[in-house]
């Protein structure tokens, strides 16, 4: 796959509302595969520095288990109190059986 994209998990790997933490590029990320699609973002909360690993998949948004802030997967947006500032997103490809993000 071209450009900066690397390996993160097989298609078959997770199904929807279903995450998997990777490490790569020295960041920590979540891939998430939603009903909609694949998704990838950094792990941690902006509101509390908190793993939203602990939290849930509900449509295209993550909820952080610490506070109850969702995330919109695909732009990183917050989008309830009291997170206000957006985690970052990536991008996600799915070919040939496999799911690649581009961590840069």
């Amino acid at each position: 796959m071209a450009g900066g994209f690397v390996p993160a998990a097989r298609e078959d790997e997770l199904q929807p509302g279903q995450m998997k933490r990777v490490v790569t590029g020295g960041k920590q990320l979540l891939l998430c595969r939603a009903e909609d699609g694949w998704y990838c973002v950094d792990e941690m909360c902006s509101h509390e520095d908190y793993s939203l690993y602990f939290g849930c998949i509900k449509g295209r948004s993550i909820k952080c288990s610490l506070h109850g802030s969702y995330f919109d997967l695909a732009t990183g947006k917050p989008l309830n109190e009291p997170a206000d500032c957006p985690i970052r997103s990536y991008p996600v490809r799915v070919a040939d059986g496999q799911v690649w993000v581009d961590p840069g």
